[in-house]
């Protein structure tokens, strides 16, 4: 899709009624620590052959038990914030968010509040940067399933993901569209996987996307008084929908005169809406506190930049690096950079290719082939991958007099598709190569034939 033009704030200008959507969103990733945030329990919900069997008396809120900070995860989102390009806080803590829920075993949740690890950083966008607020950590709550017991309708809770490792990621109200949220969140999933700190599977629920929508007057230059929230969306286009049905609602709504209530929404698939599910809370309503089963965490220098050198090479780096130093396209650089893993693949394939001289083959048709290969590419090995070029390679090297005794025979049995071809149907060449290409037995340049055919059918 073509970028819109943007105002001078990234708005959109072409915004229709005379109004700019203002969103901001919150991101929830898990991490894929080996234990849970403050316990040494085991880390794998997903993996979990039975409910409630990854717990213990500090994640089921047992009274006296007390929490240990895992080391990896606050080393990981302080990794995160880095790539973000967020200010590391050298003193931060970490705080009680209460709220009763029955997910919730202690009645609160341990979170952070005015002393994140991470603060002010930025994601690049087409459209603009979307600011980064604050990187913070806190624990997953457990999972609440609805079914029949005995013939009555219960509500059972798993607490198997209960004190998993949460980071949220909370962005500046800078997103002016669907399409704009859809592309920042492609590009975080993105930085994320490259790090390799979490799986990020939103369809498992290990990253949870949720727009905070408003709308204003396109004239206004302050944020609207209210903010409509969308919890827990699974897919980027589904943020899009929600987004762009929530602006059709609210520009609805102040049209008539009226202020769009401040809430939070839940995003029905089937019909791409947003229904109502309850009143927005303010941070007053948390009573957020110090937590005091757990001191203040003090980062310093050299700590932070042990963790800044495990930082890989991140995709747009490596996407300007291979353009430059590969010469591929900005689309087969994009395509073959989507991954790390695919990333590191190709580098190895042009690797082992520039070290056989005589069967070189160029960056670029190393990423084509790459690019076009069905299934997963990483089942096969470079080496593998770079055997089959060589012998595709092989296999189109023939004797220019068999392609030639093979177009002669095959244009004399496709009577039809030469009279065709010659009426202006031109399409009918392809069938025509791939007649020739049959005769072959497979073998023979596709190029070298059709350029073969051209000539005898004048």
């Amino acid at each position: 899709m073509k970028p819109k033009a943007l105002g001078t704030n990234g708005e959109n200008n072409s915004m229709e009624n005379g109004y700019t959507t203002i969103v901001g969103m919150e991101i929830h990733v898990e991490l894929a620590t080996n234990a849970k945030m403050f316990c040494s329990c085991k880390n794998d919900p997903f993996g979990a052959q039975k409910p409630n069997i990854y717990t213990c008396p500090v994640c089921l809120g047992m009274p006296g038990a007390l929490p240990v900070p895992n080391k990896k995860a606050i080393e990981w989102t302080v990794k995160l914030g880095l790539a973000l390009g967020c200010e590391i806080q050298p003193y931060s803590q970490f705080d009680r968010k209460h709220y009763f829920y029955p997910d919730l075993a202690k009645g609160y949740q341990i979170s952070q509040y005015d002393l994140p690890f991470c603060r002010n950083g930025k994601v690049t966008t087409p459209f603009g940067d979307v600011g980064i607020t604050r990187v913070h950590l806190e624990e997953d709550t457990g999972k609440l399933q609805h079914a029949t017991v005995d013939g009555e309708k219960v509500t059972l809770v798993d607490f198997n993901r209960c004190g998993v490792p949460l980071v949220e990621i909370v962005t500046e109200p800078d997103i002016r569209s669907g399409e704009h949220a859809k592309i920042f969140l492609k590009k975080l999933h993105q930085i994320i996987r490259y790090l390799g700190i979490s799986t990020a599977d939103m369809e498992k629920g290990s990253m949870r996307l949720e727009p905070n929508i408003s709308v204003r007057k396109s004239s206004d230059k302050v944020l609207p008084s209210y903010k409509v929230e969308v919890k827990n969306i699974n897919s980027f286009n589904f943020v899009k929908k929600a987004i762009d049905f929530e602006t059709t609602r609210q520009i609805g709504l102040l049209e008539k005169g009226e202020i769009p209530k401040q809430e939070t929404r839940g995003y029905v698939e089937a019909t791409s809406s947003t229904i109502s599910q309850r009143s927005k809370e303010e941070a007053a309503d948390y009573r957020y506190f110090p937590d005091p089963d757990i001191p203040p965490i003090r980062l310093t220098t050299k700590q932070i930049e042990e963790i800044a050198s495990t930082i890989p090479e991140l995709p747009d780096t490596k996407k300007e690096r291979f353009i430059k130093e590969y010469g591929l396209s900005e689309q087969a650089a994009l395509a073959v950079c989507e991954e790390k893993t695919l990333g590191d693949y190709f580098e190895s394939c042009v690797s082992l290719s520039q070290a056989d001289a005589k069967n070189e083959f160029s960056p670029t048709a190393i990423a084509k082939k790459i690019i076009n290969r069905p299934g997963e590419i990483t089942e096969e090995s470079p080496q593998e991958l770079i055997e089959q070029m060589k012998k595709n390679q092989l296999e189109k090297i023939i004797d220019p007099t068999l392609i030639q005794e093979s177009v002669i025979k095959t244009l004399s049995l496709q009577e039809k598709a030469v009279n065709d071809y010659k009426n202006g149907k031109t399409s009918v060449l392809m069938f025509l190569v791939g007649m020739v290409k049959r005769e072959l037995q497979g073998k023979g340049d596709a190029t070298v034939i059709e350029e073969e055919l051209r000539k005898r059918l004048g």
